[in-house]
C-alpha cells in the first residue's frame, strides 16, 4: 500500500492529540507502519497546531510536505484554509465549520475571513464541511469535537465501525467512553 497522509489541524486545546492517538492506534491495530508527528505550534492558549499521521507498508518520515496530504482534518474553519497548500490535488478537507478567532481578530487588528468554505471550493478543493460542534454538544460535551471529526473521517476508510470503536475504547478514559462512542457515531452518520 502506498503511504497515506493525514494532517490534523486546529487550535490548541481542541483535542488534536487524542484524535491523532486514536487514529494511530487504529492503524497500528490494522498492521500498518505508522508515523505520528509531535504537535507543531502553540498547543495551549489557542495557538495554531498541526499533527501529521502517515501510514502504509513502510513509512520513513513523520513529516508531510506541501502537496502531499490525502486528508486535512480541521477542527476550525480558518485553520482549514491556512493549510490548503499541503493538500494533494485529489485530497479532501474534512472541516468543522466552527470559527475561533485568532489573536489579531480578537484585538481588532484583523477581521475573520468570510465565506471560507465557498472560497476553498471555488479554488477546486474537495471540502466536506459540517458543524461538528453541534454534534459534539448533542453527544454531551463540546469537547468531543475531536471524536466527531474522527467519526466523520471514518466514512472515507474501509475500516469497520467496530474497529474504530475498539480504538476509542483503548484511547479514552472509561468515564468518557459512552460519550465518545456517541460522538463518533454522530460524526460517522452526520
Amino acid at each position: 500500500m502506498k503511504t497515506q497522509n493525514i494532517m490534523i489541524v486546529g487550535v490548541g486545546g481542541q483535542g488534536s492529540l487524542l484524535a491523532s492517538k486514536l487514529l494511530g492506534r487504529l492503524l497500528l491495530q490494522k498492521g500498518y507502519d505508522i508515523k505520528v508527528s509531535e504537535v507543531h505550534g502553540m498547543s495551549q492558549r489557542g495557538g495554531s497546531v498541526v499533527t501529521y499521521v502517515r501510514f502504509g507498508d513502510k513509512v520513513y518520515s513523520p513529516v508531510i510536505d506541501k502537496g502531499q496530504a490525502d486528508y486535512i482534518v480541521s477542527f476550525e474553519l480558518l485553520e482549514a484554509a491556512r493549510w490548503t497548500e499541503y493538500l494533494k490535488p485529489d485530497g479532501k478537507i474534512v472541516v468543522n465549520t466552527q470559527k475561533i478567532s485568532p489573536m489579531p481578530v480578537i484585538t481588532g487588528v484583523a477581521e475573520y475571513p468570510q465565506n471560507l468554505v465557498e472560497k476553498m471550493q471555488s479554488a477546486g478543493l474537495k471540502v466536506d464541511a459540517f458543524d461538528a460542534l453541534k454534534l459534539a454538544e448533542q453527544a454531551g460535551s463540546s469537547k468531543a469535537v475531536n471524536i466527531v471529526l474522527m467519526g466523520h473521517l471514518s466514512r472515507y476508510f474501509e475500516f469497520t465501525e467496530e474497529e474504530w470503536l475498539e480504538a476509542i475504547e483503548k484511547s479514552v478514559p472509561e468515564k468518557f467512553l459512552e460519550l465518545n462512542k456517541t460522538a463518533f457515531q454522530l460524526g460517522r452518520n452526520g
